[in-house]
């Protein structure tokens, strides 16, 4: 049975000023009243809603969404309890496929010990049943922000990896040792070449990935070599 009251859409009361409902909210749950009961109160409140009444089925349509690219932020509504995959395990599924989708983790009582474990393996929160309405949207609201800005980051990251796609293997020598804090002269050495070929270089590679000052190239490429180390 549902927990939630239908008291009538949380933003009409001006608690949620939404700038990220744009989202997707994912919502795992073999209680088909609960999902119900939690698709009319986001939905009432502007968020797109997906239920699914098992982890097998959140996962097929997941990691297979249509034309083959997830093109919206998004966070996951998981109840820890369900029969075959329960929500730990869809919770380590995920983290083995690097998806990073904040999940609120929805529990019983003496689910708390368990809870405790999904926070430790990085989930945003968890809920216990029965559970506030304001405070369930109040978490929906920052599981998005922060997916939107999780989204972005992740855009610009492969945006940039396509940037120094483009560059020769050479340039993209140079710029490793420009990343580093080497010289012209102290590359020139490294790679056995002239100080003229690496300032040649040098300005390919500042062309090629559209900045024009080498603080603009650091802030762009440094994320990708500390990424491309870990």
């Amino acid at each position: 049975m549902s927990n939630i009251p239908k008291t009538g859409p949380i933003a009409s009361s001006g608690a949620i000023t939404s700038t990220a409902n744009t989202g997707i909210v994912y919502v795992v749950d073999d209680d088909e009243a609960l999902r119900d009961s939690l698709t009319w109160l986001l939905e009432a409140n502007h968020y797109t809603v997906r239920c699914y009444g098992n982890a097998d089925q959140f996962l097929a349509a997941y990691l297979h969404p249509p034309g083959g690219s997830r093109a919206q932020a998004g966070c996951l509504i998981l109840d820890v309890r369900m029969p075959g995959m329960n929500g730990l395990e869809l919770q380590e599924r995920l983290l083995a496929e690097d998806i990073n989708l904040p999940t609120l983790f929805i529990t019983g009582h003496g689910d708390v010990p368990m809870a405790v474990d999904t926070m430790k393996k990085g989930a945003f929160d968890f809920i216990e049943k029965p559970f506030d309405e304001k405070k369930l949207c109040a978490l929906v609201e920052r599981m998005l922000e922060k997916s939107h800005i999780d989204f972005a980051s992740d855009q610009q990251r492969k945006a940039t990896q396509n940037l120094l796609d483009c560059l020769t293997t050479r340039e993209r020598q140079v710029l490793e040792r420009i990343a580093a804090g080497r010289l012209n002269k102290q590359i020139a050495g490294d790679l056995n070449i002239s100080i003229k070929t690496v300032e040649a270089h040098r300005s390919n590679i500042m062309e090629k990935l559209s900045v024009h000052t080498v603080a603009d190239l650091l802030r762009l490429t440094l994320p990708s070599f500390k990424n491309d180390k870990n």
